[in-house]
């Protein structure tokens, strides 16, 4: 099958959205399919407000042609950016159908950047974007029945997974001389880091990303370590070095970066929210609590042998799986239906 992901966020921008789709293409493409990115790579870009690092398309008029030219079988747009929203406006002007994603909180990064801007407008935006997808993937139970609750339609669920033959312990690691506290993920506003930055705990405070907020932080908090960011074995190197995984958010849809930690027999620490409360199984691979710090001393705890067992269940094979049964063909056949792809071109 021939498939084409619409995404804002690809290489070589850093986050969750990136390694989900990433880990997706590669399983995608194992099992066989023809898999197409349109990205900003090839695209002229502007920087987007407040996020420098983030490319934002503004060339247009190039995404029909490109959707044209690979000649798709299925279309997914993962994102609700400029690429996102061209991409929906050319199928829609067809009449094509096509599947879409909510992978982060929109309207509450929106808020949370511009108060003036009020939750409803940002989820206003987010229905109409998803209004005419056949199905809107979303990573947890618990966000689905969230966005249900604000309107939005055609919900399917869409687990994400960990590759466990990266992320996992290595035998004869010794444990820290002194416990230490480690953060992966943006430095921004969103992702509440002073949260964690505050605390009084004992041992060491390790930050692994980069962000807006990075030379803020850094000469704020003089005796917290900054190693901006990591990729590959470098990173599992540090979640099997930290002694905890702190997850300050309050408002990730899912937090991959705890899953790839507990995966190398990290705990995490984090408060009893959305996100963490989907991916931490307390007192097994994590602990959740209103108060961060205690969740942070009660996770040194935690076995880390067993910790890493449970986490390493969740493959991206599985993952890519259960995305691909939830995409219909151009013409809204399901993938799965006795139809052959092949008609989805005649639409």
């Amino acid at each position: 099958m021939r498939l084409l992901i619409v995404s804002d966020a690809w290489a070589p921008q850093v986050n969750g959205v990136v390694t989900s789709l990433q880990a997706l293409v590669f399983e995608l493409r194992a099992m066989g399919h023809q898999v197409e990115v349109l990205s900003p790579q090839g695209f002229r870009c502007v920087p987007c407000p407040g996020y420098g690092e983030i490319p934002l398309a503004w060339n247009l008029w190039r995404v029909g042609p490109a959707i044209e030219a690979f000649a798709p079988d299925c279309v997914h747009l993962a994102t609700e950016g400029p690429l996102g929203w061209a991409a929906r406006r050319w199928l829609l002007r067809r009449g094509l159908a096509f599947s879409s994603a909510v992978h982060t909180r929109f309207p509450e990064y929106l808020t949370a950047r511009c108060a003036w801007i009020g939750l409803g407008v940002g989820y206003a935006c987010l229905r109409l974007f998803h209004r005419h997808s056949q199905a809107v993937l979303v990573s947890t139970e618990r966000l689905r029945s969230g966005l249900a609750q604000r309107g939005l339609k055609h919900l399917v669920l869409w687990r994400k997974g960990v590759d466990t033959r990266r992320f996992a312990p290595r035998p004869g690691l010794a444990a820290p001389v002194s416990a230490i506290f480690l953060y992966v993920g943006r430095i921004a506003p969103e992702k509440n880091l002073q949260a964690f930055l505050d605390l009084q705990l004992p041992g060491e405070k390790w930050v692994v990303g980069d962000g807006p907020q990075r030379q803020m932080l850094e000469q704020a908090y003089a005796g917290v370590k900054f190693f901006g960011y990591q990729h590959g074995e470098a990173l599992a190197e540090f979640y099997r070095r930290a002694s905890v995984l702190v997850f300050p958010s309050r408002t990730d849809t899912y937090g991959l970066v705890m899953l790839e930690g507990q995966a190398c027999g990290t705990p995490v620490a984090a408060f009893a929210v959305a996100g963490p409360l989907d991916v931490v199984v307390p007192g097994v691979t994590g602990v959740l609590a209103d108060n961060l710090r205690d969740a942070c001393l009660a996770a040194l705890e935690v076995d880390r042998t067993r910790c890493a067992e449970e986490a390493g269940r969740q493959s991206w094979r599985a993952s890519a799986v259960e995305f691909l049964a939830s995409q219909p063909l151009l013409d809204g056949a399901p993938v799965t239906g006795e139809r052959s792809v092949s008609a989805a071109r005649s639409c």
